[in-house]
């Protein structure tokens, strides 16, 4: 990433994450617990560190959506790696609908004090009120469609799409509340830029899609070589013979017949593919990040 790209990638929607942060401060007095959604494939670099300051106070429920997308094992280490914090954490998929039943129930164990409390106030019945919290594309407006009554919110492919704060009810007594995503204020760390932009939290138009390609085929090759070699029917000579990871973008290319006149590979097209491969889980079950990153 040069510094101009990474310069346009710090500029991201500045005034709609102003915007976002004072609705947030806004809305806290209204809620009882925040639920965050991260993404389980980047744990790390899809959580924002100003949530940890925005939200200060409230009790927290972490949510790793997409877990069908990414490494099982890593998952359950992330799973136990927050619970260890002493936040609660549940690894579901909203598309497919997988674990989102236990939910509630998780829910209610963070609130289970407080509802105590409230029944004993004779408010019985008295709905939980959620902030769903969480970086553009990670999943928010999904989550929320597994749970609602008597409405939707918004669900595109891309991130930014949710612009308002918007009410939602759930089944067992539970109101959750819809908020625009909130990107990190900054990158100073590129590689959580990269990150961000593997699995498209951040629009690809503002960065170099080849670039970008060569550096996911990196990571694979190093943590998921079975993987990538499985799906672009790649063997371990073929590695061997790249010098880098723009040879091995070529020759992924190559291997799919991306060829053009004189026989020069695509590589635009190649960066292209590999990145909707991977968003799409189909080069397998992947996860970027460890939680002893």
């Amino acid at each position: 990433m040069t510094e101009q790209e990474k310069g346009r990638v710090i500029q991201w929607f500045p005034g709609h994450m102003t915007r976002t942060r004072r609705k947030i401060k806004e809305c806290l007095p209204l809620i009882d617990l925040v639920v965050e959604i991260l993404d389980a494939r980047i744990p790390l670099a899809s959580r924002n560190p100003d949530m940890d300051t925005l939200v200060a106070g409230k009790p927290r429920l972490v949510i790793l959506n997409k877990a069908d997308m990414a490494d099982e094992a890593a998952t359950a280490a992330w799973v136990a790696y927050y619970r260890k914090k002493g936040m609660a954490a549940l690894a579901l998929d909203c598309k497919s609908g997988r674990g989102v039943n236990g939910f509630v129930p998780a829910m209610r164990a963070v609130m289970s004090d407080k509802i105590a409390a409230w029944e004993a106030k004779g408010m019985v019945n008295r709905p939980v009120r959620a902030m769903v919290v969480g970086i553009p594309n990670a999943g928010k407006s999904s989550f929320i469609n597994r749970l609602a009554r008597g409405g939707k919110a918004k669900v595109e492919d891309r991130p930014g799409v949710t612009r308002d704060n918007r009410w939602f009810t759930v089944e067992a007594g539970a109101l959750l509340l819809d908020t625009p995503g909130v990107l990190w204020p900054k990158f100073e760390d590129q590689e959580v830029a990269r990150r961000l932009a593997y699995t498209g939290a951040i629009r690809d138009e503002i960065l170099d899609t080849e670039e970008l390609a060569c550096g996911l085929l990196q990571l694979l090759a190093e943590d998921y070589r079975d993987l990538l070699c499985a799906r672009y029917r790649l063997t371990a000579e073929d590695l061997e013979t790249c010098a880098d990871s723009w040879d091995l973008l070529c020759l992924v290319g190559k291997k799919r017949g991306m060829l053009v006149s004189g026989g020069e590979v695509n590589t635009e097209r190649a960066a292209t593919m590999l990145l909707d491969e991977f968003r799409g889980a189909k080069i397998g079950r992947i996860t970027l990040e460890r939680p002893e990153e």
